[in-house]
């Protein structure tokens, strides 16, 4: 029997998590043109449930949300209906599992939205560089349209509306994706938020939406069942400002009081770093932060069991292992051999191929 501390259980309110090696939220567009989880998606997590916990793929709370191709949505009853066979699959294999929320804001395209809308974001500041793959193939990034502040509400709400769906679509609670250059990271971020009112400018008003978003969650899930995802050192979709440290902090202070479930930090570097100062640890949010700690991004079975170990860290999500590793904890507990990565081609395929074809070190 493995004495490994990722192995151990971990409680979290009324949930138990038969070990600390969490899925992490990946993309994988197999949701088709309607954004229906489906029953291969089912088969896919199903395949991986030996997760002490699966966070799903970033899902869009609204058809304003949607900014990636076949991206599974959360916002009409059907859809919810469709992800009930998913959580069924992964409840069935012992599994926990909770929704991640997501709205993609300026990493969007109008070609995503029947009405032509351009995408909307807290200013009128477009992302630089790489093109977006949007329904009809690569297109220029937009310069979006800043949002007003009734908008504001109206998002605030179609969160809501998610959230109780996710009940309805039984999952075990819900991940609000405020990460990596999406609609709440960029109210966060003084590069991507030059607002004036009482959404802009402060680090008390930059926050202030995440806020209201954890506020609405919370009147309907309890709080040990609704997390944040924050990306302090991330540059993904143009991200970085000069006061990362001070307004991360400052919003890991403002969760603290919620006795949340976790805080879940993009502490690694391997997804990219903006370089505007040193990275911000695990260990500075431990210093602000009560309540349970998750990393991520380029974690080894080795640095995992070290953040663990040492108090860094009480959980360590997983991505791309998990991707190309179904049984990637039965792998850890026997000292197996973890499968190399998978081909980057075979990510977002739309099909099995890549996906669910993967078998175990036993099979």
């Amino acid at each position: 029997m493995s004495t490994k501390k990722l192995l151990s259980p971990f409680q979290l309110g009324k949930l138990e998590f038969k070990n600390r090696i969490v899925m992490a939220p990946m993309t994988r567009a197999r949701a088709g043109e309607q954004r229906l989880p489906n029953p291969l998606m089912a088969e896919y997590y199903a395949q991986r449930a030996s997760a002490g916990l699966i966070i799903s793929e970033a899902t869009v709370i609204s058809e304003q949300a949607n900014g990636w191709v076949q991206s599974p949505g959360i916002y009409t009853k059907e859809m919810a209906d469709g992800w009930k066979l998913v959580t069924d699959a992964v409840h069935q294999k012992g599994g926990t599992i909770f929704l991640q929320l997501w709205h993609c804001g300026r990493a969007s395209h109008s070609e995503f939205r029947a009405d032509r809308s351009l995408p909307v974001a807290p200013s009128a500041i477009a992302i630089q560089g790489d093109s977006i793959e949007t329904p009809e193939g690569k297109k220029p990034y937009e310069v979006p349209r800043a949002l007003e502040l009734t908008e504001i509400a109206e998002i605030v709400d179609d969160y809501r509306i998610a959230a109780e769906r996710a009940v309805d679509a039984g999952f075990d609670g819900v991940e609000i994706h405020a990460a990596n250059g999406y609609l709440l990271d960029t109210f966060l971020e003084s590069k991507t938020n030059v607002r004036t009112d009482q959404y802009g400018g402060s680090f008390e008003n930059r926050h202030r939406f995440l806020g209201d978003v954890v506020d609405v969650i919370l009147g309907v899930w309890p709080a040990k069942q609704v997390a944040v995802r924050l990306s302090p050192n991330g540059m993904f979709n143009d991200m970085g400002s000069t006061d990362y440290r001070e307004q991360f902090l400052y919003t890991a202070r403002q969760l603290d009081q919620y006795c949340l479930g976790f805080l879940h930090v993009i502490d690694g570097l391997a997804f990219g770093f903006h370089e505007l100062g040193e990275p911000m640890t695990l260990r500075d949010f431990r210093q602000v932060f009560r309540g349970a700690l998750m990393g991520n991004c380029g974690y080894t079975v080795e640095t995992a069991e070290a953040a663990i170990s040492t108090g860094a860290a009480d959980l360590i999500s997983f991505g791309r292992p998990f991707i190309s590793t179904p049984d990637l904890v039965e792998r850890i507990a026997n000292d197996w051999p973890i499968a190399p990565a998978a081909e980057v081609a075979e990510w977002y395929s739309h099909n099995p191929k890549g996906y669910t074809d993967f078998p175990s070190y036993s099979a």
